[in-house]
């Protein structure tokens, strides 16, 4: 009985070598058919659209056909370094992952995915550079100019400082919002960095600067500035404001230049409340007070969200 079992090990054994050796031989002689082969032909897609955007294909089969030192077509697929490909596919600002692999009928695939920006900055000199949601720097594209916010007054350093990455981290976490929401995609025209390292928004509609301050509790900001346009500004007009302060916690200020019509608080007050009491934002009040600075001849309304 034992030698029974024994013998039927053995052979169990040998089958499987058998079988594991016949898979290595067919490999092998792929492997080596592969590399014996060529390049019957390329095709490049992109994993994020239809088609590439921003990259002009053109320079892809430029850049593979500088790493290969051919023509891509017709080379042994034996002297084509995918990983050399790649990396040098990925030095191109635009590109943030690429995918590459032959088929059964010897012709590469191409598979990029682009990276989507989400702000054009310009420097004070006039340059200009996109970044991502992962703060990366992209230069232009020569094929299509992306419709995102624009900032301004960004520093023009070859080398970023520590202070400058902050201030790009603040870009994307403001503008981040602001594409996330229609209303303000289509109201914000550009956001300023002023000398204090703030940040100011230049509306598309309505003769005013809002002041943001920086990019702490940015949400929160933009939630009382919205209550603020459809409350106050529906009223009074776009225009009846020149500068609209939101950095202060609980407030906003707004102040205008004196002689333009005169705000019915106590009416404004009361559409206000009629708007947190149908939107259920029983933690929103608002109170309106005249400034104290005696030296300000702006009036300003400051709706407090603290009573």
């Amino acid at each position: 009985m034992n030698t029974n079992n024994k013998i039927r090990k053995v052979a169990f054994i040998a089958v499987w070598l058998c079988i594991g050796t016949g898979m290595i031989l067919l490999l092998l002689a792929a492997i080596t058919k592969k590399n014996k082969g060529v390049c019957k032909g390329y095709s490049i897609a992109s994993k994020t659209a239809p088609s590439l955007l921003f990259i002009d294909p053109k320079e892809v089969e430029q850049t593979i056909k500088k790493v290969t030192g051919g023509t891509i077509k017709g080379e042994a697929i034996a002297s084509i370094k995918l990983q050399d490909v790649s990396n040098a596919l990925q030095k191109n600002s635009w590109i943030s992952a690429t995918e590459l692999y032959f088929d059964n009928k010897d012709v590469l695939h191409i598979t990029i995915t682009e990276r989507q920006p989400i702000a054009r900055v310009f420097t004070k000199e006039g340059n200009s550079f996109y970044i991502d949601s992962s703060v990366s720097k992209m230069s232009l594209s020569h094929k299509l100019s992306a419709r995102v916010p624009v900032v301004t007054g960004f520093t023009d350093v070859k080398k970023l400082t520590k202070t400058d990455s902050s201030l790009l981290k603040e870009i994307s976490v403001i503008v981040s919002l602001i594409m996330q929401d229609s209303f303000w995609l289509a109201q914000v025209a550009q956001l300023n960095i002023t000398p204090q390292k703030d940040f100011e928004m230049v509306p598309l509609v309505g003769n005013h600067i809002v002041k943001l301050g920086g990019a702490e509790n940015v949400f929160m900001k933009f939630k009382k500035l919205k209550l603020f346009y459809k409350q106050v500004l529906s009223k009074t007009g776009f225009d009846s404001y020149k500068v609209i302060d939101v950095r202060y916690n609980g407030q906003i200020v707004a102040s205008k230049n004196q002689g333009n019509d005169e705000v019915d608080a106590a009416q404004l007050k009361d559409n206000i409340r009629k708007l947190i009491k149908q939107t259920a934002e029983a933690d929103t009040a608002v109170r309106l007070i005249k400034p104290l600075a005696p030296l300000v001849e702006d009036e300003k309304i400051v709706m407090d969200d603290r009573l």
